[in-house]
């Protein structure tokens, strides 16, 4: 009996690779853009406790000196958690090409597995027809055996 071989199946083999090395990418870049997140809401953390200071400073007996650190702090966090915005913009940005550049690869190797399964069930049709042939051709020696 004929065994089954899919001619393209190495460059099944590399799509498969493919999809793991993007799967891979994909997780890092899920994890950098949680990273960023983690980092922007620590920051914003530290800004709400300087705006938290600033009010109680008000409040009491006014220290100027303390009073402009704190307003300092405040202006440097506003400046951090712009920058760190954009950081998480990025983040979002490569996660999404990422994603993009996995769905095409996933697309790729579920075609290649598509025909392959169309090249298998071809296959099978053939072994069926050359099975029924060769049935075919017993019973009808077997037939004219008898009639001699």
């Amino acid at each position: 009996m004929a065994k089954f071989q899919y001619k393209l199946q190495s460059v099944l083999d590399i799509k498969e690779k493919l999809e793991s090395q993007e799967k891979i990418a994909f997780g890092l870049a899920a994890a950098k853009l949680q990273e960023e997140q983690e980092i922007l809401q620590n920051l914003m953390i530290q800004k709400a406790g300087y705006d938290k200071k600033a009010r109680k400073l008000v409040e009491g007996s006014i220290d100027l000196l303390e009073i402009n650190i704190c307003r300092k702090a405040i202006e440097t966090m506003k400046t951090r958690i712009r920058s760190q915005m954009i950081n998480v913009h990025k983040a979002e940005k490569q996660l999404d090409l990422v994603r993009r550049r996995l769905n095409e690869v996933m697309i790729e190797r579920k075609t290649y597995e598509k025909l392959r399964e169309k090249k298998f069930e071809e296959f099978k049709m053939e072994l069926a027809y050359e099975e029924k042939k060769e049935v075919d051709e017993l019973v009808s020696y077997t037939y004219h055996q008898n009639e001699e």
